[in-house]
């Protein structure tokens, strides 16, 4: 699951389970910090500089990095929220290391991590549900970033391996406070579903048929 800054400065009801004081801490986040930003279909650079979209190891380097500030400023946006406070370091250290990315490796998941003007800029995830299903995670632009077009080319590219994977359809889950990645998915085709897993930090579901 599943939010995140560059620096430390991925369900339908009528509340938030998040208010609960008995609410699991930062280790129970599963990663929900797609932050892409509006206009995400334009790029508004007047250099030239262009995205690209590739898989990449989880622990690389690009890879490490880009994981590291999504789960930062998701955390940081939740703590704020939630406790009035950021996320801090050893929240942060935990976090990661209890909700590690290492399940997004083939067969059964991916890391895609986009470039802009070559450098490290976004990544998301995907992983497998079942035979006709996988889940997409851990959406991220870095905020330098967003207004580029990143979101749109990350999620075109998710779809890409969807498919290659065998997958008819993509779902996620996300939280009710990231509204830009609410908006960024229903612009690319997804819609609400009814939930299909417990995650106390699940609060909206989104589902896309593949065609």
């Amino acid at each position: 699951m599943t939010d995140p800054t560059t620096t430390r400065a991925g369900r339908h009801a009528p509340t938030t389970p998040l208010d609960r004081p008995d609410h699991p801490d930062l280790g129970d986040l599963r990663g929900r910090a797609e932050l892409p930003g509006p206009d995400e279909g334009t790029d508004r650079r007047a250099d030239g500089s262009s995205w690209t979209v590739a898989d990449e190891p989880v622990h690389s380097p690009a890879a490490a990095m880009l994981l590291r500030e999504y789960f930062v400023e998701v955390a940081d946006r939740w703590y704020r929220l939630h406790r009035g406070r950021g996320a801090t370091a050893e929240e942060i250290e935990q976090g990661l290391a209890e909700h590690h990315s290492d399940d997004l490796v083939p067969p059964h998941g991916v890391l895609l991590v986009g470039r802009y003007g070559g450098e490290p800029a976004g990544c998301v995830g995907l992983r497998r549900r079942d035979g006709a299903t996988a889940e997409l995670t851990r959406m991220f632009v870095r905020p330098a970033r967003r207004g580029t077009g990143g979101g749109a080319e990350l999620l075109r590219a998710a779809d890409l391996a969807a498919r290659a994977m065998g997958a008819r359809r993509i779902t996620l889950d996300t939280r009710l406070d990231l509204v830009e990645a609410r908006a960024l998915y229903a612009r690319h085709g997804y819609a609400e579903i009814a939930p299909y897993k417990e995650d106390p930090y699940a609060e909206c579901f989104y589902g896309k048929e593949l065609v």
